[in-house]
């Protein structure tokens, strides 16, 4: 069948994508930027890109035809705390106008459990865009998830953060309001078994875990998992605003997303009924088996996706191709090049930069500057980067974003997400002759650009100086 899959760099996208192929569908990946699709040339030649962005006003030309399936995995939460659900109802909005065009026989939504009286913002709009969507011209299967656990997920990466790094936790009472948590391979399954039955055309489900349990819970078991103990003292007096920030500086998560899982927190997620899973015959894993599977995956480096590299988690918003190109004029630089003994092993560092590895030096100073950035909106350098040793375009890498990595020619080029007065790139290379380049641009912007860069130069002198050297002498 030929399949549509919006939101295909997505977290939930790139872990259905091999599935979908593995079970022999021609994939259509439908993505905004394709410069950050961020697949293996082997899955490249086996799909084809559709660039598009629902938001803005449709354009036909040029249009994939006759389509089987499409799966709608598109959503705005993290963009936005002010008009995320006009955004939300004109995605799907223009989506429906696609579908007619294509011929499209059933639509797939993942959406999420709004079974409560009292939903959010968030939830609210999730159930809107769904009711937009059963006015199309094609058969709707919705499967309503609530809170998903897999080793990348928000929900899983946001408690790991908390609980690994406060072992004492002053909380807001929202951590007694119940979930019921289901696994990434769960939801997978869900999603694919879906596809052509009949029975579940124009029907909506509740997806879940075996599990009904609070956040507190959540954590506590996770704690338990890993193997030692956390305390947890709730307080009621913590507003959200408050509560935003805890999770702000504690965890990975960007600030405008804070707000809207912290205004989503107050709302029970709880299935009604388990329809689905007796149609599909899926046994579903209990919470604390998708930790482990989680950790597992972890272990053996082998993460297919995570939350954080998609643009969500940042404050940019742009398409990367538009900073591809380095720019040379009105620039300031920091160039500095060595000659290699073993490209291999400084080939090998470049592509471990960042995350737990470090910056190969000073990485005490990028820790602090990470700080910093979090003071003032940025993202900081909590994401840290998916795999220790992959790195795809479109990755988040602390606070830099990947615009390309062809390790087959020798170069890495980020962009910097941090607060600055201006646009950085930070540039590796290795020429023909085994000479390693390492080049920082830095583009001000006004008088406060330049005294940024200037004030900079005593600690780029240093750090620069010493990672290229360690870079090249394998040293960390």
């Amino acid at each position: 069948m030929r399949v549509l899959l919006t939101g295909a760099n997505g977290y939930v996208g790139r872990r259905l994508l091999p599935e979908l192929l593995a079970s022999g569908h021609e994939v259509i990946c439908c993505v905004r930027d394709k410069s950050r699709l961020g697949l293996e040339a082997e899955t490249l030649n086996k799909v084809v890109i559709w660039e598009v962005d629902f938001i803005e006003e449709p354009n036909f030309d040029n249009l994939p035809q006759e389509i089987d399936v499409a799966y709608y995995l598109i959503h705005s939460m993290a963009n936005s705390t002010q008009n995320f659900v006009e955004m939300e109802a004109n995605s799907a909005t223009h989506f429906n106008l696609y579908m007619d065009k294509m011929n499209v026989k059933q639509v797939i939504y993942l959406s999420g459990i709004v079974n409560d009286p009292n939903l959010s913002k968030h939830m609210h709009s999730r159930s809107n865009v769904e009711n937009i969507l059963y006015k199309g011209n094609f058969n709707l299967t919705v499967l309503r998830a609530g809170i998903i656990v897999g080793s990348g997920s928000s929900s899983f990466e946001i408690i790991r953060d908390l609980c690994e790094k406060l072992p004492v936790m002053i909380t807001p009472k929202w951590v007694l309001t119940k979930s019921q948590p289901i696994a990434i391979r769960d939801v997978i399954k869900y999603l694919i078994g879906v596809v052509n039955k009949k029975e579940c055309y124009n029907k909506s489900f509740d997806i879940g875990g075996p599990n009904v349990l609070t956040y507190k819970q959540m954590m506590q078991l996770y704690a338990k998992v890993r193997g030692f103990k956390i305390v947890m003292i709730t307080v009621p007096f913590m507003t959200p605003k408050l509560s935003s920030y805890w999770l702000y500086f504690v965890t990975s998560t960007s600030y405008k997303l804070a707000q809207n899982l912290v205004d989503s927190m107050k709302v029970e997620v709880i299935c009604k009924d388990n329809q689905l899973q007796r149609i599909l015959n899926i046994k579903p894993i209990s919470y604390t088996d998708a930790i482990k599977l989680a950790f597992k995956k972890i272990e053996q480096n082998l993460v297919l996706s995570s939350w954080k590299d998609s643009l969500s988690s940042s404050n940019f918003k742009a398409h990367l191709k538009n900073y591809i190109e380095v720019p040379k004029y009105g620039c300031l630089k920091d160039y500095k090049k060595v000659q290699l003994n073993n490209d291999s092993i400084a080939l090998e560092n470049i592509w471990s930069i960042g995350g737990e590895k470090g910056w190969y030096y000073g990485t005490w100073m990028w820790e602090i500057r990470g700080f910093i950035d979090k003071l003032f909106g940025g993202v900081g350098l909590r994401r840290g980067r998916t795999s220790p040793t992959h790195l795809d375009d479109g990755d988040s890498l602390d606070f830099w974003r990947v615009l390309m990595a062809d390790k087959e020619k020798k170069r890495l080029l980020l962009f910097a997400e941090m607060k600055v007065p201006g646009e950085a790139w930070l540039e590796f290379k290795i020429d023909e002759e085994n000479v390693l380049h390492q080049i920082a641009t830095f583009r001000p912007r006004g008088i406060f650009g330049r005294l940024y860069w200037y004030s900079m130069l005593p600690f780029h002198f240093f750090i620069f100086e010493g990672m290229i050297k360690n870079i090249a002498a394998n040293k960390n």
